[in-house]
C-alpha cells in the first residue's frame, strides 16, 4: 500500500489573525515547492549561464514528458556535464536578442526550462543576493535534428539502471519532488503543444528560460508558411505577425481553471458525492469541471454541480487549490451547500456521471479511514467490498471530504 505524504503549507507554526480565524492552511499534492522560481532572473543569460555549469545544479531529463527516475517513488537528477552532448556548452552564451535575430527554425533546439533554486543548499550558486541549487528541467524527446544525440543521452541513463516513468504519477514521488515534476512537466507540455505562433503560424522560438515562445521577426530557412522551405544563407524576413506590435507580443503557459467541491446537504448532514463509469466499483469523488471565461468561481461551482447532478447550491466558499500537470490544470477547492428543496438529483442535464448520491457524514468519515488508495491499489485493510471508497490522501477531493466531516461547515469553521 502507497504511504501519502502531503507538503507542509508556509509557515505551518506561524500565529496571526487569518490563522486564528480560518485555522491552518492547506497544501495539497504536487505543491509545496522547495523552489524560488526567481522569475526575474529568467532573461538574464549571464545568471543561467553561471547556473547550468553549477556543480549543485540539477537537471531532471522527461522523455515524452516521461520524468527519468530510479524506481516509481524516485527521480533522479543528473548533472551538467551528463547534459552537454544534448544542449551544447553552453545555450546561454548569446542574448535572446542575438538568439531572436539568428533564429533557425530548420535546427531543433532542445527544450531547457530553468524551474529556480533551492534557498536550502547554502552551498548552491550565489548570484548577487541570491543563493541556492538551481534546477533544470531537459526534454530528451527524440525528435528533428537533436534526435541521435537524444537517443544516446536516453540510452546512457538506461544503462545506469534507470527509467523514464511512464503515465500520470499519482502519490508516489515525496512532495518537493512531485512539485518540481509537476513544474517540469507542464512547462514542457506547454512548449510541446505550441511550435507554432497562434497569429501568423510561423515557428516559435522558446526564451525567458522557457516560459515564453516569440514569434521571431527573421528566419535562417526562407519559410513561406509554417511548414516547408529551404535553409537560406541569411536571414529572411518573415511576414508581419500581429504579436510582434503592442504589449500582447509573446506566448505565455496557460493554465486551466478547474472547480473541484465538496457538497454539503442543506442540514449539514450528507455529502454529494458521483462516478463516472470508468471508474473502480464502488468509488466515487466530489464533483468538478472547468471554469468557463467571464464566469466567477461561485457561479462555476454552482453550474457545474447543477449540471451533473441537478443539486442547486446557495454559498461557496474556497477552500484550497492544487495543481494538477495533466496538463495545466489549477483545481480550486471549494466547499458549498444546497438549498432546500435543491436537493433532488437529476443526471438527465449532462451525461458526464454515471451515478450522484447523497452520503451520510459517518459514510464518508469511514471511506476516509479505510476505503481510500492510489488508482489500480486495493483499499485499505478493514476495508469491506461494497462499501463506499473514495480518491487518496493526494487528491484535494479527499482533503474536501476530510475538511467537511472535520467540521468546516459546523459553528465555528476551520479550513
Amino acid at each position: 500500500m502507497t504511504q501519502f505524504v502531503l507538503p507542509e503549507p508556509a509557515f505551518p507554526d506561524l500565529d496571526s489573525m487569518l490563522s486564528r480565524k480560518f485555522g491552518k492552511e492547506v497544501a495539497n499534492y504536487f505543491s509545496g515547492s522547495p523552489l524560488n522560481r526567481v522569475s526575474f532572473l529568467r532573461s538574464d543569460h549571464a545568471f543561467l549561464s553561471t547556473a547550468l555549469r553549477h556543480p549543485s545544479t540539477c537537471f531532471l531529463l522527461f522523455d515524452s514528458l516521461n520524468p527519468l527516475a530510479k524506481d516509481p517513488s524516485n527521480v533522479e537528477y543528473v548533472s551538467y556535464k551528463d547534459v552537454t552532448p544534448l544542449i551544447g556548452d553552453d545555450p546561454y552564451s548569446k542574448t535572446e536578442e542575438q538568439l531572436i535575430s539568428e533564429y533557425n527554425s530548420t535546427i531543433t533546439i532542445p527544450q531547457l526550462l530553468f524551474l529556480g533554486l533551492d534557498e536550502r543548499n547554502k552551498q548552491g550558486l550565489t548570484y548577487n543576493i541570491y543563493t541556492g541549487a538551481p534546477y533544470f528541467a531537459l526534454d530528451v524527446t527524440p525528435k528533428g535534428t537533436i534526435t541521435a544525440q537524444a537517443q544516446s543521452l536516453i540510452q546512457t541513463m538506461q544503462s545506469r539502471g534507470l527509467s523514464f516513468l511512464e503515465g500520470r504519477i499519482q502519490a508516489f514521488l515525496p512532495p518537493q519532488d512531485a512539485a518540481i515534476y509537476a513544474q517540469g512537466r507542464a512547462l514542457l507540455d506547454w512548449n510541446a503543444r505550441n511550435p507554432f505562433c497562434g497569429q501568423c503560424g510561423q515557428p516559435t522560438l522558446s526564451i525567458n528560460g522557457g516560459t515564453k515562445r516569440t514569434c521571431p521577426p527573421k528566419d535562417i530557412s526562407s519559410l513561406e508558411g509554417a511548414i516547408g522551405g529551404n535553409v537560406g544563407s541569411t536571414p529572411t524576413k518573415r511576414p508581419d505577425c500581429a504579436t510582434r506590435k503592442g504589449i500582447s507580443n509573446l506566448c505565455f503557459p496557460r493554465t486551466d481553471p478547474t472547480v473541484i467541491m465538496a457538497v454539503v446537504s442543506s442540514d449539514g448532514r450528507r455529502v454529494l458525492v458521483g462516478r463516472q463509469k470508468r471508474w473502480s466499483p464502488f468509488l466515487y469523488s466530489t464533483l468538478a469541471g472547468f471554469v468557463e471565461p467571464a464566469e466567477s468561481v461561485e457561479e462555476a461551482v454552482r453550474r457545474e454541480v447543477w449540471e451533473e447532478s441537478g443539486v442547486k447550491l446557495g454559498r461557496v466558499v474556497i477552500h484550497s487549490t492544487q495543481p494538477w500537470p495533466y496538463p495545466a490544470n489549477l483545481m480550486i477547492g471549494a466547499i458549498a451547500q444546497s438549498i432546500p428543496g435543491g436537493e433532488g438529483i437529476v443526471l438527465e442535464h449532462d451525461p458526464e456521471l454515471e451515478d450522484a448520491r447523497w452520503a451520510e457524514l459517518d459514510e464518508v468519515r469511514e471511506a476516509l479511514r479505510v476505503g481510500t488508495s492510489a488508482l489500480g491499489e486495493s483499499a485499505r485493510e478493514g476495508y469491506k467490498e461494497g462499501n463506499l471508497r473514495l480518491p487518496a490522501g493526494t487528491a484535494i477531493a479527499n482533503q474536501l471530504l476530510a475538511a467537511v466531516v472535520a467540521g468546516f461547515v459546523g459553528p465555528s469553521p476551520k479550513i
